[in-house]
């Protein structure tokens, strides 16, 4: 919104020029939007004390965790508030896939919202079923990859990480792979928020890894010098994934060990989404394996875990996700994070090389 209120200034302000940077308007975004979560989480957590939105802490787990029952949850609202309102401020409001992502992740927001809500409607309440819940985000993610398909010149083509000239072109089941992609990664981010700012860093790591992929790939002069496909108006995503970041950024203030305030689905389900979203309009829909490596073994290690017990009856982890059999071997909470977050970093340092390494 800024760059068309004040960029047009410009010719009478030259200072004003600096909006038609989006350098500058990503950075501004995470500032913005850093400033945003932090200035407004301490009221909010009063606010959710106020009205006991507390968390309910199952009891099978790691004991140390008893010590969580009644932490303020649905903190995730803070993070999705400061990354709406950080980019229609500095991004390109006229660009469609600005808007695209924010309803991805908006309308991902409710179905974490209402699962939330329910398990506060009584003490025994689960929230949505499983089903409610996969149901909800295939036809969302449905409507997204149809939204994709229908677009002119849009490729149904992948683009494999190491490899410059291997591009499958999927055609009309690029639209199911698109839907795997979104639930998939609004699912994984999910199952990885179960210790303190666990989730939320590689959510830092992995919209900052896609905070550069956007700016590429949006950017014509690099994207060719780097053989990479260009795709026009997608680098006003970078604004998008870094008010993400910064929005995190401020949300971990409160959320890191031991944690004030826990994002909830409300929080989760749509930060994964959105990550989906900006891999499948990046065209960078399998580095996000790469990019996201800590949310795979995780969403993996309850796959597995859940296979091998319906069909051995013996469990493959202490307790899953992982992170949970790190803490049953007598790992301090802390260093799970901790050691999560550098392999995140890692990953995403790997996933960035292969923009060049192909």
């Amino acid at each position: 919104m800024l760059y068309l209120l004040l960029y047009p200034l410009h010719t009478e302000f030259a200072a004003l020029n600096v909006f038609r940077y989006l350098s500058f308007r990503l950075i501004y975004a995470a500032i913005t939007a850093f400033l945003i979560a932090f200035v407004l989480a301490p009221p909010l957590i009063r606010r959710l004390q106020a009205i006991k939105m507390g968390q309910h802490i199952r009891e099978d787990g790691p004991s140390s965790h008893l010590s969580k029952e009644g932490t303020p949850t649905m903190g995730g609202i803070l993070i999705l508030f400061a990354v709406v309102l950080s980019t229609v401020l500095w991004a390109d409001i006229t660009n469609q896939y600005v808007w695209l992502a924010l309803g991805a992740m908006l309308g991902y927001g409710v179905i974490g919202f209402l699962d939330d809500y329910r398990k506060f409607t009584g003490s025994k309440s689960k929230g949505l079923t499983a089903w409610q819940k996969i149901v909800a985000q295939g036809l969302l993610a449905l409507a997204i990859g149809l939204f994709f398909y229908s677009l002119p010149g849009f490729s149904t083509k992948l683009s494999v990480p190491f490899f410059k000239n291997f591009m499958p072109d999927l055609g009309l089941l690029y639209i199911p792979f698109a839907v795997l992609v979104i639930v998939g990664s609004s699912n994984a981010v999910n199952l990885t928020d179960g210790l303190d700012g666990l989730a939320v860093g590689p959510i830092m790591i992995a919209s900052l890894a896609y905070t550069i992929v956007a700016y590429v790939v949006g950017n014509k002069i690099v994207s060719d010098y780097l053989l990479i496909p260009h795709i026009e108006g997608a680098g006003e995503l970078a604004v998008f994934t870094a008010a993400i970041f910064g929005a995190s950024l401020g949300f971990l203030w409160f959320n890191t060990y031991p944690a004030s305030v826990f994002m909830g689905d409300v929080g989760s389900l749509p930060l994964g989404a959105a990550l989906g979203t900006v891999a499948v309009v990046s065209k960078h829909e399998l580095l996000l394996l790469l990019v996201g490596g800590v949310f795979v073994i995780e969403a993996i290690s309850v796959i597995f875990q859940v296979a091998s017990f319906k069909s051995r009856g013996k469990r493959i982890f202490l307790m899953a996700p992982i992170h949970h059999h790190f803490e049953m071997k007598g790992w301090e909470e802390p260093k799970v994070v901790v050691r999560l977050w550098i392999i995140a970093i890692l990953l995403a340092l790997l996933s960035l090389s292969t923009l060049k390494l192909r």
